[in-house]
């Protein structure tokens, strides 16, 4: 593959920061803004959200095909939401370790065999948070953990229903969408 032109310096950094400061954080962001020269040497500011955790996201699927959503409403966006079984990890945990405990903690799944399919960055234009999507199989039951703040439902679907949920839009969120997407891409490459 050849980029339109070879001279490319992906390293090179257009922006200047001039000053920065932190304006807000709690225990899961922190929210900066800089002071900044832009690439056309113009001045402005750039606000930064800075999460504290690795986005992380595990989408199950059993030996029939079979894979599960949570469902909850999202404070944020101030509508109802269904997504792979997600949350946060500490930055400096193992990723994998994280996933685990978050898949528990949603679904009640265990799984034997885990394959990180996916590094991500959710929304790179104003913030820095890194993701990682893994697939989970060889599963067994165990008993679900929710964290105080979730409310969640479960559901259990074929991967092709929910890969679809996605098609039509009813599946939203970028790191759900990002994984069911490649989890259905790497487990058809695994048939070929």
């Amino acid at each position: 593959m050849r980029y339109p032109d070879d001279s490319l310096d992906e390293t090179h950094n257009p922006w200047q920061v001039l000053s920065t400061e932190v304006k807000y954080h709690n225990p899961w962001i922190s929210v900066r803004e800089d002071q900044v020269l832009n690439p056309s040497g113009g001045r402005g500011i750039y606000g930064v959200v800075t999460m504290k955790n690795k986005a992380l996201g595990i989408v199950p699927v059993d030996a029939d095909g079979n894979t599960w959503l949570v469902g909850q409403y999202r404070y944020p966006l101030s509508e109802y939401s269904w997504e792979i079984p997600m949350g946060g990890g500490p930055v400096e945990l193992d990723t994998l370790e994280s996933a685990q405990r978050e898949l528990r903690e949603e679904t009640g799944l265990l799984a034997r065999r885990w394959t990180n399919i996916a590094r991500l960055h959710t929304s790179n234009s104003v913030t820095d948070e890194e993701g990682f999507v893994f697939l989970a199989e060889d599963l067994e039951y165990g008993e679900v953990e929710p964290e105080e703040t979730e409310d969640l439902r479960l559901w259990k679907l074929p991967l092709a229903d929910a890969v679809q949920m996605v098609m039509d839009n009813r599946i939203t969120d970028a790191v759900s969408v990002a994984g069911l997407l490649k989890a259905e891409k790497v487990l058809a490459s695994r048939k070929q």
